[in-house]
């Protein structure tokens, strides 16, 4: 929604400034220089990023005109899983929860807790530790272990905002080669009227207009729009590090799901309060 609203923002501030000044729209319409700009751009993009780092951005972009996936409840559900998970080791061993980090999907336990077992990137990091926990590890390899994982994680997910800012980086340039392509086929125009030329030179600018537009109305804003969504996933990741860490330190389950719940950002953090309330419920 936000998006839109910015979209708008961006046309109806450069639309509207420029009609103030009496310019004509039509001259603004160059088809042509839309092609070799965004061809170009596309083009670009194919060279230098595999296959596979494609169909993330592909994948990635329509999550961007959604909302943040992390919110305070999401947040709650998943510091209420830990802790259950916690308090049943706790009361039964780690025995207790071996079936459940083997068969997710299977699991009475996670089926309770549907939109982190929507989540195969946490879900993965959260069994894949567990076994590692149950099978046994000291505190200290455990939190280099899983701190290795995420850094990992971390610089995967930052390839698809870097390859955008590149795209953007190079639109401004793109621009001015569909710039001095208009140039070339202006100088082919010097024997026709002067109103010819000028219309000619104006459309060849309008490549460096679009070009400097794309890249720093659009492009790069998007760039940095996945860059945040890269880091609340990280975000997510690392409060199940934090409290499993914690845990393996010998912290009680409601402490150590304490931990996770510090390492949040605070416009989505629950507060001590409601984290309570939430994990006594499952008492």
């Amino acid at each position: 929604m936000f998006i839109i609203i910015g979209i708008i923002f961006v046309l109806g501030s450069i639309v509207g400034g420029y009609l103030m000044e009496h310019g004509n729209l039509h001259v603004l319409m160059q088809p042509a220089e839309l092609v070799i700009i965004g061809g170009s751009a596309a083009g670009s993009l194919f060279i230098m990023a595999p296959p596979k780092c494609l169909f993330k951005i592909f994948k990635a972009l329509p999550a961007v005109l959604g909302g943040s996936k992390y919110s305070k409840d999401s947040y709650l559900e998943l510091l209420s899983l830990l802790y259950e998970m916690f308090s049943n080791i706790r009361k039964e061993g780690l025995l207790a929860i071996e079936k459940d980090i083997e068969s997710p999907d299977k699991s009475a336990l996670f089926k309770k807790y549907p939109k982190i077992l929507a989540n195969h990137h946490a879900m993965d990091f959260l069994c894949d530790n567990m076994r590692v926990f149950v099978v046994g590890i000291k505190p200290m390899e455990f939190d280099e272990m899983m701190t290795l994982e995420l850094e990992t994680h971390h610089t995967e997910q930052a390839t698809t905002p870097g390859l955008v800012t590149k795209v953007a980086d190079s639109l401004p340039g793109f621009g001015i080669v569909a710039a001095v392509m208009g140039v070339v086929i202006t100088m082919g125009k010097m024997a026709e009227p002067p109103e010819v030329i000028g219309r000619s030179v104006a459309s060849a600018l309008v490549g460096t207009f679009l070009g400097i537009l794309l890249s720093y109305g659009f492009v790069g804003p998007l760039a940095n729009n996945l860059e945040h969504k890269a880091n609340e996933d990280s975000k997510y990741l690392a409060a199940i590090k934090t409290s499993l860490l914690a845990f393996a330190n010998d912290m009680p389950p409601q402490m150590a799901v304490e931990f996770g719940r510090r390492v949040l950002y605070e416009d989505a953090k629950p507060s001590f309060k409601e984290l309570e309330v939430a994990v006594k419920k499952k008492k």
